[in-house]
């Protein structure tokens, strides 16, 4: 008794262990730690901030300008020495200058710098839409992968049983010794199809964690369960895709062109600047002036750029304008097909849960009561397990497709 004991005592404990190194990720916190970790997202992120310091400062002046140096000094420095000949004009100069920008030019350059970080912003949300389809994808390849492995494994116990009876059944001169070897081929190959399982649910579990930013080896369990989510009544809804963040991304870019031809057109307006200036003179008295400056942009030499820049951007608007109305026509064909094989794959896929698979489970069965009564084929029994299992995988390929075909439509449709 107390070995049973201790025997139990180590398997838990070896259980415990096996479920402290794996842990259960569901797809929704799969797909948030790949929103949350990934470079890509990050990388925007810091593009944003940098976009933002630079709004930040986009109404800063200029520093002013100090300047210093020597006048009027002669060749013949004795004249220095001279402090009332009226030639002795030499001095030191101090100088300050600053320029006030335009108020308008500031205010249009930081709204210009505020629509770039609108745009990489769309952009960041439409990196997460594409992550999001790849790892529902890579999830639910190794989703239908261990519900196949499942079937084969059951299956591989219903043919070794039927191996084993047949054997017995041969040794009674009631079976035939090629079927047997047939059916232990069909052994051998579903052994195969397991390993062609493992290697696909191991490729699966590279790409997520490669997504999560972590260890390629780090074993994670999944959902057990995953069910369709059935767009077929979102039908009318596949012509809105305006908001998608592709296409937001576009017309916030639309946007930010037309604030840079603002800049450009607020180019021409004057700005001004103030000068000081003291002179230490040598032989006369101190001097000192002050100045007004203003930018006459206005000049046709000057005025020319600014034009040409404004109808060069407006040229730009309008294929700009051009190609978002190809990216919604697109994206609209897109959505339209995804939701219209769904229909197809679905209808498929009920028919093969409501109609095939009870079918051939009852042709099974009939064949495994003949067989156990001697009056049905091995060889018939076992054609009609192989069919069995053939369909319950192609179920699992068409589910496969649905939720592969749903995880397009929502990366069509940007649904979180």
């Amino acid at each position: 008794m107390k070995k049973i004991i201790l025997v139990i005592n180590l398997m838990l404990a070896l259980y415990q262990i096996h479920a402290q190194d794996t842990s259960y990720i569901s797809l929704e916190k799969l797909i948030q730690r790949v929103e949350t970790n990934y470079p890509s997202i990050i990388q925007y992120k810091y593009n944003i901030q940098s976009i933002q310091a630079k709004a930040d400062g986009a109404k800063a002046w200029m520093p002013p300008t100090f300047s210093a140096g020597i006048m009027r000094f002669p060749y013949n420095l004795t004249m220095l020495k001279e402090r009332d000949d009226p030639m002795n004009q030499a001095g030191i100069a101090f100088s300050i200058e600053q320029m006030i920008p335009n108020k308008s030019k500031l205010n249009a350059k930081k709204s210009y710098l505020i629509s770039l970080a609108e745009i990489e912003k769309s952009k960041s949300e439409w990196t997460k839409n594409e992550l999001r389809r790849e790892a529902k994808i890579l999830y639910y390849n190794r989703y239908i992968a261990e519900k196949k492995q499942l079937i084969l494994k059951e299956s591989e116990g219903i043919l070794k049983l039927l191996i084993t009876t047949s054997e017995e059944k041969f040794n009674n001169n009631q079976s035939k010794l090629q079927t047997i070897y047939k059916a232990k081929a069909r052994l051998a190959e579903l052994s195969n199809m397991l390993l062609m399982l493992d290697g696909s649910i191991a490729e699966s579990n590279i790409g997520l964690n490669i997504l999560m930013v972590q260890d390629v080896n780090t074993p994670f369990e999944i959902d057990t369960l995953i069910s369709p989510n059935n767009y077929m009544k979102n039908v009318a809804d596949t012509i809105n895709v305006s908001k998608r963040s592709d296409i937001t991304a576009l017309t916030k870019y639309i946007q930010s062109m037309e604030l840079e031809q603002k800049v450009m057109k607020v180019g021409i307006r004057p700005d001004f600047g103030v000068r000081a200036e003291h002179m230490q003179m040598f032989g006369m008295p101190n001097q000192w002036s002050l100045m007004g400056m203003i930018t006459i942009p206005i000049v046709p030499w000057s005025s020319k750029m600014y034009s040409s820049e404004v109808k060069a951007i407006d040229f730009q608007i309008q294929s700009m304008e051009q190609e978002k109305q190809t990216m919604e026509l697109m994206a609209t064909k897109m959505a339209t097909e995804k939701l219209t094989m769904l229909h197809y794959e679905n209808a498929q896929y009920q028919s093969y849960i409501n109609n095939i698979i009870p079918a051939f489970e009852n042709n099974l069965e009939t064949n495994l009561l003949a067989y156990r009564q001697n009056t049905g084929d091995f060889f018939v029994l076992l054609d009609a397990w192989e069919m069995l299992l053939m369909k319950k995988i192609d179920a699992y390929d068409k589910l496969f497709n649905i939720l592969k075909l749903e995880a397009e439509y929502e990366y069509e449709k940007e649904i979180k």
